[in-house]
């Protein structure tokens, strides 16, 4: 299960934090996520030399923590997509196609005209669409 999604800007500014558990969960979750961005940082600056690993936009499994799984991934313009799970066993293909979907409803988000880049996304229509793109994933995941 998908308890928080995060959009995190280029100067690792946040752009969009969502959780999807209890109120006292939040801040641990605001945790999990600013701690991430060290690793997502170490990954990007410390590439692997595979020639495929180099324009993977997928960054997988960051860390595991005793009671999450946190996954990464990094656009073409530095933008970063967090998701933290309690699922242990969340296989790569099922997170790769929800930063797929969720890559796509960022996009839509933030070609609003009215959208200021680098400003925290507000649309209610991408909130509901990153909602529906979370509980596709547990179903998706549960078959």
């Amino acid at each position: 299960m998908i308890v928080c999604v995060a959009v995190v800007g280029h100067q690792n500014n946040p752009l969009y934090i969502q959780s999807f558990t209890d109120a006292d969960d939040a801040l641990k979750l605001h945790h999990i996520v600013h701690c991430s961005l060290d690793v997502v940082d170490e990954r990007v600056n410390n590439p692997k030399k595979s020639g495929s690993a180099l324009n993977e936009t997928f960054l997988g499994l960051l860390y595991p923590t005793e009671n999450y799984k946190v996954y990464g991934y990094l656009t073409n313009t530095k933008v970063k997509f967090i998701l933290v799970t309690t699922d242990l066993d969340v296989r790569d293909p099922d997170v790769r196609n929800f930063f797929r979907r969720f890559h796509a409803a960022y996009v839509d988000a933030v070609s609003n005209p009215f959208h200021v880049p680098g400003k925290k996304i507000t649309s209610k229509t991408f909130a509901e669409r990153v909602s529906n793109i979370v509980k596709s994933f547990g179903l998706n995941a549960a078959v």
